[in-house]
């Protein structure tokens, strides 16, 4: 089995950074969502004798050599990955993949595309897509995908070696997995999650509705630019603007205090297990509630939210057959999560298999790893869910502000710095040897 792992994931599962340090150096990879399927893939792979190295999302051709002799094996869980806004990382990681001599395993890859799989749409990716893939075939048995409309996709680009193995996230548990419904029904005082993507625009009349229907609705952003947003207000070019997404402070989950953001996966589940429901468009906002036992719905707005609902059997609706009067209640209703829980064990069956064949351990099989790493999160001291910066308790403010005080200290020291070295860099250039050789006396 192989020993030492590089993995692609921004963070490992234990770094501990403040949701200010977050935002600024991108702990969460754009979206937190990337946090939740990293983790579980750290886990499912730590077994007491693994070790593995996070790649903070840095792919450089240039450091092949490094990892050829470090590592065993480089373990790339990705997410929605082949779409049209990626294709130049895809180039770039392709590079890199083409001058390892390790095995690379993709463990779970999604395409993006519109619900019903649009295959023209995907045309202008073909050849990165196509190269990518080569280049993963030539040093694996296989490549792992979501869904079915990836590997559908990855079929007409000629590969055969194709397995679908849903996403690490929903194995964060290993083969146990218990999603039950604690109410008959829901009542408008219950407490439900809301999760949105901003860009699904039809979204606006259902967040209305539920808003005034639900008091204790609360709302779970996932993407940097929101965190931004809660912790010091609206970016120069928002302000003073208002929309029906809760993206500016001027919304009322904003006003209310009813927007909470996580920056690891494990403050997110804990704060989900206390809730009665979870829905709305983000595939990893509905997948985090059901890991952490919360029933949760998912409105599929594209193939890779569509394909990984239909793989787990994930209750859910496509989108644009979501009606703008939709309640949470009769979501609540209608979901049955017989076949997510029951088939379960057979898909992590299916991603073992997956492993095995790529020479990868599994913490669950390992004696108590898997238990360990629970563990360890649970003597993890990480950051409390952020708020809106409005409701932020002065303490917490005046913290904030002294961080932003010290960091724009540090960041003059370096400019100043770098500053000097420049200055150096031209003086040497300008002048001869022997002048140089007097000034550094």
């Amino acid at each position: 089995m192989h020993q030492r792992i590089l993995m692609r994931a921004k963070k490992g599962p234990f770094d501990v950074y403040s949701a200010e340090e977050s935002h600024e150096a991108n702990w969460i990879g754009e979206n937190n969502g990337n946090l939740v399927f990293s983790h579980a893939a750290h886990k499912l792979l730590q077994t007491a004798t693994a070790e593995i190295t996070p790649t903070e999302f840095k792919v450089n051709p240039r450091d092949a050599d490094m990892i050829n002799e470090r590592y065993d094996v480089y373990v790339v869980p990705l997410a929605n990955a082949f779409r049209r806004s990626y294709a130049h990382r895809i180039e770039l990681m392709t590079r890199l993949v083409e001058r390892l001599k390790i095995p690379v395993v993709v463990l779970g890859v999604g395409v993006q595309t519109d619900v019903n799989g649009d295959r023209e749409y995907l045309r202008p990716i073909d050849d990165v897509v196509t190269r990518f893939v080569k280049a993963v075939l030539d040093r694996s048995h296989s490549i792992g995908v979501r869904g079915e409309i990836t590997e559908g996709y990855l079929r007409t680009l000629g590969f055969s070696a194709v397995d679908v193995i849903g996403c690490p996230s929903m194995f964060l548990h290993g083969d146990s997995l218990r999603v039950e419904k604690r109410k008959a029904a829901l009542a408008p005082e219950d407490r439900i999650a809301l999760t949105v993507s901003p860009y699904v625009k039809s979204m606006a009349k259902i967040i209305a509705r539920h808003h005034e229907r639900y008091p204790n609705l609360r709302y779970l952003p996932q993407d940097l630019k929101t965190l931004g947003t809660l912790l010091y207000g609206d970016a120069p070019e928002d302000r003073g603007r208002s929309s029906a997404i809760p993206i500016h402070t001027s919304h009322p989950l904003f006003t209310e205090d009813k927007v909470r953001m996580f920056v690891d996966p494990w403050t997110w589940m804990d704060y989900l297990s206390r809730f009665d429901f979870a829905f709305g468009t983000r595939i990893h906002g509905t997948i985090t509630a059901l890991v952490a036992g919360t029933p949760g719905y998912l409105f599929a707005h594209d193939s890779r939210t569509l394909e990984l609902a239909r793989y787990f059997d994930i209750p859910h609706r496509v989108m644009k057959e979501v009606p703008a009067d939709v309640d949470a209640a009769q979501l609540y209703g209608e979901a049955d999560y017989t076949a997510l829980v029951e088939g379960h064990k057979a898909r992590y069956e299916t991603m073992l298999a997956f492993l095995a064949r790529h020479d990868l351990g599994n913490a669950f099989a390992d004696g108590d790893s898997a238990a360990r790493f629970d563990a360890r999160v649970r003597a993890t001291t990480f950051p409390p869910a952020v708020r809106p910066a409005a409701a932020t308790p002065p303490d917490v403010l005046l913290e904030r502000i002294q961080w932003l005080h010290d960091r724009n200290t540090q960041l003059r020291e370096d400019a100043e710095t770098l500053r000097e070295q420049r200055l150096r860099s031209r003086v040497k250039r300008a002048v001869g040897g022997p002048v140089r050789r007097m000034l550094n006396r």
